[in-house]
């Protein structure tokens, strides 16, 4: 039996630092409301201030990849785990929406920057054992995501100022971010270009990232209007269907490595993206409520395990800097996220509702239909 001891530490860092960053992440969505009030903002100048926070990430996330590439993961990995922790109370200090704008531009910026660097850092844990964790490392950032918004519920619902309740989901994320820290891997990285434009394979995985975030992001944010508009369930009750999603997916993440090793990256892609057209199709279709609502729980099982196999394609891929081909890959996923509602918006405008989530389908079908390209990087 292979010895696993020597890359526990390593290990359980890359853990660590994906519950930070989901923990900080999750924090912010119940800090809104309050942070809304303290800038005195009415909702469209609030949007377009939290447009700010994506703007950081996706600014910081290719210039992750460079210094990664040349200094190794671990100092990004400390350098957006610090900046989460630093910048989420500020958050909630704010009370002009410049002040809030340029905090969460610095807040978008560190998880963009630990974002890369953790999936960086994850892959080179894979290569060094030899064996498929990815998974794993991805349900940590959801189960992260479920104590941040729980716990920062938690602390306001009992009259906790959003400020103190800042501060103590800042503390919990340095915690883990401190016992991450003597924990990572020292790899020390190489001198490449300053900048490579994605290409080949690291594009393709671009793509599917994308694709399968824009899923993600779409079920979250439209999820529930969809089952308005089908009539599924009653509007207090239309949240149900991420909830099924997003316990699914936290599910298969965690038993993921296993079946990634049990079945192979093939397979997982094939079935996966298969499960996932049919998940949405189902809720599409099914003149049955309870059925309707399975289809989310398939389109979380099939989905969990794509985005980890790209990852780790883009981890081993040798076409462009592993750091640079993983800040690539974050960025247009990200990029899906962000862009994502706004598209199945447009759509559902111009046509309905369900012919957005159909399309979605349609492009999910890339997976299946390249999945030996990938598996091949």
């Amino acid at each position: 039996m292979t010895d696993f001891s020597t890359t526990a530490p390593a290990r359980l860092a890359t853990r660590l630092a994906f519950f930070a960053a989901g923990f900080s992440m999750a924090c912010c969505a119940p800090l809104f409301p309050f942070i809304k009030t303290n800038i005195e903002a009415d909702e469209g100048q609030f949007g377009l201030v939290l447009l700010c926070l994506g703007l950081g990430s996706i600014v910081a996330m290719p210039v992750t990849g460079i210094i990664a590439a040349r200094r190794g993961a671990r100092p990004m990995v400390l350098l957006g785990g610090i900046g989460l922790v630093a910048f989420l109370p500020v958050l909630a200090f704010a009370t002009t929406p410049l002040a809030l704008g340029v905090a969460l531009f610095m807040f978008g910026a560190s998880l963009g920057t630990i974002d890369v660097a953790m999936n960086v850092h994850g892959a080179e844990v894979e290569s060094k054992e030899g064996r498929a964790l990815m998974s794993n490392f991805h349900a940590q950032f959801s189960i992260g995501g479920f104590f941040g918004a729980g716990l920062m519920t938690i602390l306001l619902s009992l009259g906790v100022s959003a400020v103190i309740s800042a501060l103590i989901g800042a503390t919990v994320a340095l915690v883990a971010i401190l016992l991450a820290g003597s924990r990572l891997l020292a790899v020390s990285g190489s001198d490449p270009e300053p900048y490579v434009i994605p290409h080949g394979i690291v594009l393709l995985l671009a793509i599917i990232a994308g694709v399968t975030f824009l899923v993600e992001g779409a079920i979250l944010d439209w999820g529930a209007l969809l089952i308005i508009d089908r009539q599924i369930t009653a509007a207090q009750t239309a949240g149900i269907g991420y909830i099924l999603f997003s316990v699914a997916m936290v599910a298969a993440r965690l038993a993921g490595d296993r079946i990634v090793m049990a079945l192979g990256e093939f397979r997982v892609l094939v079935f996966g993206g298969i499960a996932a057209i049919v998940g949405i199709a189902v809720v599409l279709v099914s003149p049955w409520p309870t059925v309707a609502l399975s289809g989310f729980i398939l389109v979380g099982l099939g989905a969990a395990n794509l985005v980890p196999i790209v990852f780790s394609a883009a981890g081993r891929q040798t076409i462009m800097p592993p750091s640079l081909a993983v800040a690539s890959v974050t960025t247009t996923g990200y990029a899906g996220v962000l862009l994502g509602p706004a598209l199945v918006g447009f759509v559902a405008d111009a046509t309905s509702l369900t012919v957005a989530f159909a399309t979605l389908a349609f492009l999910m079908a890339l997976v299946p239909l390249t999945a030996g390209l990938v598996v091949r990087a």
